[in-house]
């Protein structure tokens, strides 16, 4: 049985990464290895589940729906295993996430901490990183991801949004006026954060009259929102960021929102898992914990 498993589970990683080089350094095996297992697993199957070519690996109609079913059986196998351990009457494991750097560390990361407190046994691997990365060639659970999904084979479950507002340091807005229509925004100094404004020098929201775009003076551009609302709250000038991160300057009387009636599209957050695989009870305590935590923080759906 152990023997059927680690071959089944070399056909996944050749499967996943397309490649059996990849798939030997993942597995740490001899790709002349990895090579047989699939071979004899494709003999013992009497399929042909992998399309090879000299430059590529390519899954066979037969190969796709066997590896589904193959991972399926992985996860329901390590479910098992931890019902047979002594002491395994909780979850025990390694969950791999990534997010974005900032929303990560100011929101999924308070969740991972809780989440570690309550399951002693579980252990957590996170990668903040404001790029998006495959979650198969990187061994990745789970991600959180904000904005609209391109069409992927990721599962995708929406736990809420972000919503944007233009901010400003209430010495500035004593110094210079506050504006009181998006049109007059062209008449102050503007900080424009790329990661939200990809267009540094027009700015567009929805508002009373519908979506709006109107021209702005960026006085400094920079690639992070966190680095556009420290500059904002010393006085650059407004700046359009999110309002989780505006929070605390807000509090501390840094900032203060201008034309509160007017603001983008809010942007959506979803934990985006891989699509087909079965993931481990570990996984799904996890997301729903994380689910749980997101939606009551960002007023997200309840159902999926």
């Amino acid at each position: 049985m152990a023997d059927t498993l680690d071959t089944i589970a070399t056909f996944v990683a050749v499967a996943e990464l397309g490649s059996f080089a990849e798939a030997a350094r993942r597995l740490n095996r001899d790709p002349a290895a990895v090579t047989r297992a699939v071979a004899a697993l494709e003999a013992q199957m009497r399929l042909r589940l992998l399309n090879r070519t000299t430059r590529s690996v390519a899954l066979t109609d037969e190969g796709a729906r066997y590896l589904e079913g193959c991972r399926r059986l992985l996860a329901s196998y390590e479910d098992l295993r931890a019902i047979g351990d002594d002491d395994a009457a909780e979850p025990h494991g390694v969950i791999s996430i990534t997010s974005t750097g900032m929303f990560g560390r100011l929101n999924v990361l308070p969740s991972v901490v809780t989440f570690l407190k309550r399951y002693p046994r579980i252990d957590v691997r996170m990668m903040f990183l404001d790029r998006v990365v495959s979650l198969v060639d990187e061994g990745l659970d789970l991600a959180v991801r904000l904005g609209n999904l391109p069409d992927s084979s990721l599962r995708a479950t929406r736990v809420g949004q972000v919503h944007l507002s233009i901010y400003a340091s209430p010495a500035y807005l004593a110094a210079r006026g506050e504006p009181r229509t998006p049109a007059e925004l062209i008449d102050h100094c503007t900080v424009s954060a790329l990661p939200t404004m990809p267009i540094p020098d027009r700015w567009s929201f929805d508002g009373l009259q519908g979506l709006t775009s109107v021209a702005v003076h960026p006085r400094l551009i920079v690639n992070t929102t966190e680095a556009a609302a420290e500059a904002a709250a010393d006085g650059a000038g407004l700046t359009f960021i999110a309002s989780y991160l505006a929070k605390a300057y807000v509090d501390a009387g840094r900032l203060r929102r201008v034309l509160p009636s007017w603001s983008p599209s809010p942007i959506p957050i979803h934990i985006v898992q891989p699509a087909g695989r079965f993931p481990a009870a570990r996984v799904r305590l996890f997301v729903d914990h994380l689910a749980h935590d997101l939606r009551r923080r960002f007023d997200g759906p309840r159902d999926d």
